[in-house]
């Protein structure tokens, strides 16, 4: 029996996501990004291709590193301007049934209380479709917006993470039990004061005693998302994370990283089947492989090679306008995004990379498998991907909108569905039900969150 592949969209709210400069391309309207339709449209198109969420990206600050500066980001649109994430989601929710909804939010800058709120809200919005992508904030200029010198340490960030889901766990789990809320008309009683509880939280970053705000939404916590696989992030995730989104270029590397995440999940006490684990692919698929690899020649010119850069400095830490375009980027030492940084100079040692590399519209830039050709290719290629490494699915990056995702909607998902790859509708059920199978969208026992701190 074939392995099911899973698909997310991954967006952000922002002319330039991870190719900067496409938005340029006379057939792409992700220039009209801040216009509500353009989300609609989106998720309508996710639905009918049966994807299982939009993952949207976000972050604080601009990427300001290159040449000592954010004109190049600026200037080509390059994750700047970019919108909150948050407010599009309601409204896709709106034109859709079971489309899931990943939303990135940092633990860097805001309180946890606040945050439990808007997650909780989001969650009854949706009808239990939400999920939280956890981000630490790596950006110096997103640290100097908030009055502070810089990010923290990199593993500091991990540790004051930690405390931060100690506290909205409590918040999500805690606060209310199953039948607080009686909603009883003709007593007039909404809740009932014996079953809703204070929590009380002394740790080392947070303190909170308070009632959480909301009552218990569908899945009470959402869909927990998490990006990091440096060893720190890798630790992190093999404890909290259910769906894991990774990057690499080498299946061999993707292999090690994947069974790394599941072994860490067994050694925390989980069952690593709680483990969904997703790699970012760039997909270029059309009605013949010709037609696909024209597509590359016609989409290339208008990827704009300074943008890649400021959105590659950013992440490193390194100012890349400092190194000749051709020199080898070895010996990174970086207090930025260090999957990266793993994955360009450590998990495969038969190729070193310069900063014209990055540049190219090909996989570098890309982070991950950059695939292209006919439905059938395509569908090879996912598939030798997810059967070789363990995966189990992909994060497929905004290209030209919407006529890239059409073509994976239109032409790969028949494919493999046809070979029983793919699934053919959804199951009913809260976010976390359809991916995992837990009874009402809750939480099994082995996470942490059920299990205490």
């Amino acid at each position: 029996m074939a392995r099911e592949i899973r698909l997310n969209a991954f967006q952000m709210n922002t002319p330039g996501h991870s190719w900067p400069g496409l938005w340029r391309h006379p057939r792409d309207r992700s220039d009209g990004f801040a216009r509500l339709d353009f989300w609609t449209d989106l998720a309508r198109l996710a639905e009918r291709g049966l994807l299982d969420g939009i993952f949207i990206a976000d972050t604080f600050g601009l990427h300001d590193v290159y040449l000592g500066g954010a004109d190049a980001a600026l200037a080509a649109g390059a994750q700047v301007p970019i919108h909150d994430p948050a407010l599009v989601i309601s409204a896709m929710a709106a034109v859709t049934r079971h489309l899931g909804f990943g939303l990135t939010t940092s633990v860097a800058y805001e309180h946890p209380y606040i945050l439990a709120r808007r997650f909780s809200t989001l969650d009854h919005l949706t009808n239990g479709r939400i999920g939280w992508n956890i981000v630490t904030g790596f950006l110096d200029s997103a640290a100097r917006a908030m009055g502070e010198a810089g990010a923290l340490d990199h593993d500091e960030r991990y540790a004051r993470a930690e405390d931060y889901l100690a506290l909205v766990y409590k918040l999500w789990e805690e606060s209310w039990e199953d039948g607080a809320v009686l909603r009883d008309k003709a007593r007039g009683i909404y809740a009932d004061p014996a079953k809703v509880h204070a929590i009380r939280h002394d740790g080392p970053y947070f303190r909170s005693e308070a009632v959480h705000l909301c009552e218990p939404s569908p899945q009470r916590t959402p869909v927990l998302y998490q990006a990091g696989t440096s060893p720190a992030g890798k630790r992190f995730a093999a404890r909290h994370a259910e769906c894991v989104f990774i990057n690499g270029h080498t299946r061999s590397s993707v292999a090690r990283t994947v069974s790394d995440l599941r072994r860490q999940a067994t050694e925390a006490g989980r069952d690593p089947s709680d483990l969904k684990v997703f790699l970012g692919a760039t997909v270029i698929a059309a009605a013949s492989e010709a037609e696909a690899r024209d597509l590359v020649e016609e989409y290339r010119p208008y990827v704009d090679p300074a943008g890649i850069l400021a959105l590659m400095s950013g992440r490193l830490g390194v100012d890349l306008g400092a190194v000749g375009l051709d020199e080898p980027l070895t010996g990174i030492e970086s207090n930025g995004v260090r999957s990266i940084v793993e994955a360009l100079t450590r998990t495969d040692p038969n190729r070193t990379w310069t900063p014209r590399d990055l540049t190219r519209f090909a996989g570098a830039a890309g982070r991950g498998p950059f695939i292209v050709g006919s439905a059938v290719q395509v569908a090879d290629e996912l598939q030798d991907w997810a059967d070789e490494t363990d995966i189990d699915g992909f994060n497929l990056t905004r290209i030209v909108f919407p006529e890239t995702l059409e073509a994976v909607v239109d032409l790969v998902v028949p494919e493999l569905q046809s070979r029983g790859a793919f699934k053919t509708s959804y199951r009913d059920g809260p976010f976390r039900e359809k991916l995992f199978g837990h009874a009402r969208g809750r939480l099994p026992a082995s996470h942490p969150a059920k299990r205490g701190f």
